[in-house]
């Protein structure tokens, strides 16, 4: 079977499966000045440090016996104690703090740090690691520009640690003294880890946040779908629930007809109520007679008609678009295609499948069904020239946008991205690959027993 589907420049396309371009963000993540932080994460983090270092402080002093510049040490973490309570009492703790506030916050706990370590022994101190865990909050929630400030103002505190620190405390009468070189390792240690903490978790951050947007994109489009399949009930109830007062409307206008002289000049308007409730009549009768959503018949349909009805909603904009349906090697001869279950993710992932296909398809795109046993496979193949080996291994991903190099038609961006989400929801297997003959080839194959309908039971 061929469809030859002619453009139509009425039908737009879906602006939902593609986002434009000013809100796809390039990195992977849509950083905003409005802040991302809430005050009290923040306040919290800096109470658990006052906690930590107030708690190592008087360890080593009292139960270790080591002498440490107490009094000093514990004005310096006084102060983030007063900064936190300011902050508690001038600021809502459930504000969203602005970049710039959260930069400032976090580089005076960098500063801080960098303080107490120089009155503790500087880059000999075991605690030196602690840099990072500033940065890395602000790699998860601030832009990488921020970060790579703080990173800098974290490498130079390390090395005007390792120029000016009081001597690390040690036992009385005894000098702790380590070579040049392990504390140049020391340093190199934290600065890597520093680098290396501070990409990871923006990285996570970004493909988090660009997963978040895709997915409220899919529900978006899902249950959009789900509104659109409830239609049909909502039009057999109302039809159902109007019927009875437009028969009786009919049966008065008819009487009235009846009653009235042929010369009578109501006679027009009469025989016109009776046409008119006539054709509310008929038309209540046909949306009712549509199943409705929850029917058992309606919810099942042969493989054929669910691959046409998957592409009848596109236009093909000139191409040829052909079906095959075919029962694989195991299947016995003669023996009919399987009957599977309606469902909006099918039908729309496997559409949009079908558009992205005829979009870089030179002149045909061809939809191939067959059965197993087993299962249920769909393959989406165009004559186009198919997927670029840079874009290959990355399909499958919110905003992969490009075919191949140089190519910027329909993509694959986030439409394909939910097509692929919906499809996998249903329960079927994605794959893409190059086709041998030439043009993109996307395979779905289900389980039988995931969308094969229930057998009608008389």
């Amino acid at each position: 079977m061929s469809i030859a589907a002619e453009p139509d420049s009425a039908a737009p396309r879906r602006p939902a499966e593609r986002p434009p371009a000013d809100r796809a963000p390039s990195t992977g993540s849509a950083w905003t000045s409005e802040g991302r932080v809430r005050l009290r994460t923040l306040v919290l983090l800096r109470w658990l440090a006052i906690g930590g270092q107030s708690g190592a402080a008087l360890f080593v002093q009292l139960v270790l016996g080591f002498d440490v510049p107490l009094g000093a040490a514990l004005a310096v973490i006084a102060t983030s104690a007063w900064l936190n309570l300011f902050l508690m009492i001038a600021l809502p703790s459930q504000r969203l703090v602005k970049e710039w506030e959260a930069a400032l916050q976090l580089a005076y706990d960098v500063v801080q740090l960098a303080v107490l370590l120089a009155l503790t022994g500087g880059i000999e101190n075991p605690f030196l690691l602690l840099f990072i865990a500033p940065v890395a909050v602000s790699a998860a929630v601030l832009r990488p520009s921020t970060t790579a400030g703080l990173a800098a103002l974290a490498y130079v505190c390390v090395g005007a640690l390792a120029l000016w620190h009081w001597p690390l405390p040690w036992y009385p009468g005894q000098a702790l003294d380590l070579p040049p070189l392990y504390q140049a390792g020391l340093a190199a240690a934290v600065l890597i880890g520093l680098g290396f903490t501070s990409v990871y978790a923006w990285r996570v951050a970004a493909e988090e946040e660009r997963l978040n947007i895709a997915l409220a994109a899919v529900q978006a489009v899902l249950a959009r779908e789900q509104r659109l399949a409830a239609l049909g009930g909502l039009a057999a109830a109302a039809a159902h629930e109007l019927g009875t007062p437009l028969a009786t409307i009919h049966l008065v206008a008819k009487e009235m007809a009846r009653g009235l002289p042929a010369d009578s000049p109501l006679q027009e308007d009469v025989q016109l109520l009776v046409s008119q409730s006539e054709r509310c009549r008929t038309i209540l009768k046909q949306l009712s007679s549509q199943p409705e959503t929850r029917d058992v018949v309606h919810e099942r349909m042969p493989l054929r008609a669910l691959v046409e009805e998957s592409i009848g909603a596109h236009h093909a904009k000139g191409k040829t678009i052909e079906i095959r349906i075919g029962a694989g090697d195991a299947v016995p001869e003669g023996a009919p295609p399987p009957d599977v279950r309606r469902s909006p993710e099918i039908l729309h992932g496997l559409g949009n499948l079908v558009e992205n296909a005829v979009d870089f398809a030179e002149s045909m795109v061809v939809v191939t069904a067959t059965w197993t046993p087993v299962e249920i496979e769909i393959t989406v193949c165009d004559d186009g020239p198919g997927f670029a080996p840079n874009v290959l291994p990355r399909l499958g991903e919110p905003y992969v946008s490009e075919r191949s190099a140089g190519q910027t038609g329909g993509g694959l961006g986030l439409g394909f991205f939910i097509a692929k989400t919906l499809l996998e929801r249903s329960g079927a297997r994605v794959e893409f690959q190059n086709a041998t003959t030439g043009g993109a080839l996307v395979r779905s194959i289900w389980p039988r027993r995931a969308i094969e309908a229930r057998p009608l039971t008389g």
